[in-house]
């Protein structure tokens, strides 16, 4: 397919744009909120359960950049940090309204949700950061492979984002509560788990964009993109 002007795709309507939106969305609010309060094991590998499913943000953003372009992909990163933004600002509402007397289930609400504000502020800011560094390598790689390998960004954009949400959020969370050693290798960790489930979704990204490329008519080339996060509009 050939690629679309980005003058003229900025202003068409597309029909699973929303779509994929509310599906990164989706995903982010409940890795975040569900995945944290259950941590689990596989194969001596101590994670929170939220590791399996956090990585399909990532693999819904590239996506979203590689079909539509940075500048739609900028207004749904944005709309998850609202969203995100809101859940966390309910869920400490609604933890700290009082309870009615008959009600036994305070404490197992509180074990769920009640996450400390410096994890839930550390999540909001590394998810921003994350975000943003993985759909501009995403863009700037999709330019200088001329559109082609798309694997290579997909990772490669993956490896960045992660390393840049993990070194936010650990540090924030858990600095001075874990030690050195223990930051350092969650942080590792999670970032190589995250990327390999990213590589072993490959084929799956690829077939979501093939059909989204297809049935959209849209190919975006971040040629000529204004990359500031602050700059809403497309």
């Amino acid at each position: 397919m050939s690629a679309v002007p980005k003058s003229s795709a900025l202003h068409r309507n597309y029909k699973y744009y929303d779509l994929v939106m509310v599906a990164f969305v989706t995903v982010l609010l409940c890795s975040n909120l569900i995945g944290p309060s259950k941590l689990g094991q596989l194969w001596g590998i101590k994670f929170a359960a939220g590791v399996l499913f956090f990585p399909f943000s990532y693999i819904f953003g590239d996506v979203l950049t590689e079909v539509y372009g940075y500048a739609h992909a900028r207004k749904v990163i944005w709309a998850g940090f609202g969203a995100q933004l809101f859940a966390t600002l309910m869920s400490m509402a609604v933890l700290a309204f009082p309870p009615a007397p008959e009600w036994p289930h305070q404490a197992a609400l509180e074990t769920a949700f009640g996450a400390a504000p410096r994890i839930m502020a550390a999540s909001v800011l590394a998810y921003w950061a994350g975000e943003f560094v993985n759909s501009y390598i995403m863009a700037k790689m999709k330019v200088l492979t001329q559109g082609r390998m798309l694997w290579t960004r997909t990772i490669g954009s993956t490896i960045f984002g992660q390393l840049v949400d993990s070194a936010i959020f650990y540090p924030i969370a858990f600095w001075g509560i874990w030690s050195g050693h223990q930051l350092i290798t969650v942080l590792i960790t999670g970032c190589a788990v995250k990327t390999a489930w990213e590589a072993a979704m490959t084929p799956f990204t690829y077939k979501l964009v093939a059909f989204l490329k297809k049935h959209e008519g849209v190919d975006v080339y971040d040629t000529n993109t204004d990359f500031n996060p602050f700059h809403i509009g497309t």
